[in-house]
């Protein structure tokens, strides 16, 4: 039960990050503290919401949550310790075409995570 509570907060959270922040500081924000922000903001969402997740399988009451879960926390892990790093060196470098590749698996695989949370709550219910 407490699983999912959490696992709501993740959604919650991922969805306010999608349409409330991120486009509000790339429409208000210069470029340049737009992308400073970004940088500093991302490896927090990241960690949070892995940690989260380990919690979550830990909670969790199903092996079949349990797995989906763990496999959500390895790719939160994935994106933080290594694509944002190459993102970031991509976009340093003026690589653009390397840049928006990364850049989209890293929304794909947020995409993902944030699918495999809705599923996890529309089945626990």
């Amino acid at each position: 039960m407490i699983a999912n509570y959490l696992i709501a907060a993740m959604v919650g959270i991922m969805l306010f990050f999608t349409v409330v922040v991120a486009p509000t500081v790339f429409k208000v924000l210069p470029v340049e503290w737009s992308s400073k922000y970004v940088r500093n903001f991302f490896p927090k969402y990241y960690a949070s919401l892995g940690i989260l997740t380990v919690i979550s399988a830990f909670l969790a009451q199903s092996s079949h949550a349990q797995y989906l879960l763990i496999a959500c926390a390895i790719l939160f892990g994935f994106t933080l310790f290594y694509l944002t790093g190459k993102i970031n060196q991509a976009k340093d470098l003026g690589l653009h075409k390397q840049f928006h590749i990364l850049h989209g698996l890293s929304v794909v695989i947020n995409l993902a995570q944030l699918v495999a949370f809705i599923y996890l709550l529309v089945v626990s219910l």
